[in-house]
């Protein structure tokens, strides 16, 4: 944080100054909101407590926040952490900013494989791990990411619920299903990589130019990491497992008929978001398939 003094201001007081360094016709809202998330309050928080007066490491913290967006970057990233269910995360440039649709994936696991040993491919912030450890009755939660900066951020994420989770969560580096080695489970769900390379430049500029590329560009087509999935995931899941992927909404389809290619999975279904897109993709193991059981 830049050292800089600060005095006591208002909540209305610190709202205007907010305003003040963002500009802009929505000044006022944009910074309505982010000293809320400053506060961990809803956006009508600051009209309701106007008067209140702010101590000087709050005022502080949102003045950098607000400058921070002010020069682009996305809100969350500003002010240091996002909502995901019922959790608040710490989050940096190292990791993808949780999505609301996302949480909709964390309901899909939770409902169609409630118990065993679950692998969260991908973990980045570690929302979807986080959410089924600290919700789930799960033996253990496994969360996977190539990067080590992301996995920093996922178990410092951790430590915040750890009275929850119990010590049933555990984090490993590498790439996709490779630190999973040959260990069995009862779900796989992942919120990979999708987008095609030739796609980024289209991109909102707040994604392209702050979130990493690495969680979100996946080869030519978008869905090299979905490939190798779907496919490793068949020799890691138990009879009558959850395979649950979050994709793109224009290659859900696609998704779906990379399952049935593989011929290792049954009751492929693919299932809308929030917004009625066809978002998440699921596959259950075949129990037909001839796995030795851990």
């Amino acid at each position: 944080m830049q050292d800089e003094a600060v005095q006591m201001l208002s909540v209305e007081d610190l709202v205007q100054a907010c305003a003040g360094i963002l500009g802009g016709a929505n000044a006022e809202g944009e910074a309505r909101d982010l000293v809320a998330a400053v506060f961990d309050e809803s956006r009508s928080w600051s009209a309701l407590h106007s008067h209140e007066m702010v101590n000087e490491k709050l005022t502080a913290q949102a003045l950098l926040a607000t400058r921070r967006r002010a020069k682009g970057m996305p809100v969350q990233y500003a002010v240091g952490k996002a909502p995901f269910r019922h959790l608040t995360l710490n989050v940096d440039e190292r990791v993808l900013i949780p999505r609301p649709e996302t949480e909709s994936l964390v309901d899909i696991v939770l409902q169609m494989a409630p118990s065993g040993t679950v692998a969260d491919v991908g973990t980045g912030s570690g929302a979807i791990a986080i959410s089924l450890a600290t919700e789930g009755k799960y033996d253990s939660v496994i969360a996977t990411d190539v990067s080590a900066g992301a996995l920093d951020v996922a178990r410092e994420n951790a430590l915040g619920y750890e009275a929850e989770i119990g010590g049933r969560l555990h984090f490993r580096e590498g790439p996709l299903l490779e630190p999973l080695g040959d260990e069995r489970f009862d779900a796989i769900v992942s919120n990979p990589p999708y987008i095609a390379g030739e796609e980024m430049e289209t991109l909102p500029a707040d994604v392209r130019d702050w979130e990493p590329h690495l969680a979100l560009v996946s080869g030519k087509d978008g869905l090299d990491a979905i490939r190798e999935i779907v496919a490793g995931g068949a020799a890691l899941l138990r009879p009558g497992g959850l395979l649950a992927l979050e994709v793109d909404s224009r290659r859900a389809e696609r998704t779906a008929d990379i399952l049935r290619a593989v011929g290792e999975y049954e009751k492929i279904e693919v299932t809308i978001d929030l917004t009625g897109r066809p978002r998440f993709v699921t596959g259950i193991r075949r129990n037909t398939a001839t796995l030795p059981e851990n």
